[in-house]
């Protein structure tokens, strides 16, 4: 790992951390499995969601893998320690508080970046590689659940983009996905009832 990205992540130093866009992407490529694997790491810790300067570094830290991967096309190469934070990311709350309705939790942030750079790339459209699509769909379609509207409205667009070039794939999630609808159009129901 880059003696950068060490430090801000092993010393959660968030004033190195604005530094490492000055890295070129291909003095970071490489590290990226292993970056992405310590940003799960501190980010599942029990604090996390309590803990400012670690949701600040961790934040800075997905921005600056993310755009690295979409600039330089490698979201196959990096897509199963991708797929393994957004999972993780599934084990924590993902509602936004009830008193900042607009203030989404932590874990959500870290989702909604996540899905965004494995779905979408700068210069082509990731929903349709097959084996991407193969890795994160399990675990995308179980976002539909977990309470977080904004999230569930992104996951559809992605869903029904992935459905044109891999329908097949879509297949063993149809229930989750029509779960999801019904319970959506349930609650919109209810609100303008």
């Amino acid at each position: 790992m880059h003696d950068l990205f060490k430090q801000v992540l092993n010393e959660r130093d968030l004033s190195r951390a604005g530094d490492l866009f000055s890295l070129s992407d291909t003095e970071i490529i490489h590290d990226l499995t292993e970056v992405i694997k310590k940003i799960t790491e501190i980010s599942s810790h029990p604090d996390y969601s309590q803990n400012d300067n670690d949701q600040s570094v961790v934040e800075i830290c997905v921005t600056r893998v993310t755009s690295c991967i979409r600039e330089t096309g490698t979201v196959e190469a990096h897509c199963r320690p991708l797929v393994a934070l957004l999972e993780a990311c599934l084990h924590h709350n993902l509602r936004p508080s009830t008193n900042h309705q607009n203030e989404d939790p932590p874990h959500a942030k870290i989702a909604s970046d996540v899905i965004s750079c494995i779905f979408l790339a700068s210069d082509n459209q990731n929903y349709s590689k097959k084996g991407v699509m193969e890795a994160v769909l399990p675990v995308a379609v179980r976002l539909l659940h977990a309470g977080h509207a904004e999230l569930a409205r992104n996951m559809a667009r992605y869903l029904s983009l992935a459905a044109i070039h891999h329908a097949r794939l879509l297949k063993p999630h149809v229930q989750q996905i029509v779960d999801s609808i019904v319970a959506g159009n349930l609650a919109e129901m209810q609100k303008s009832g």
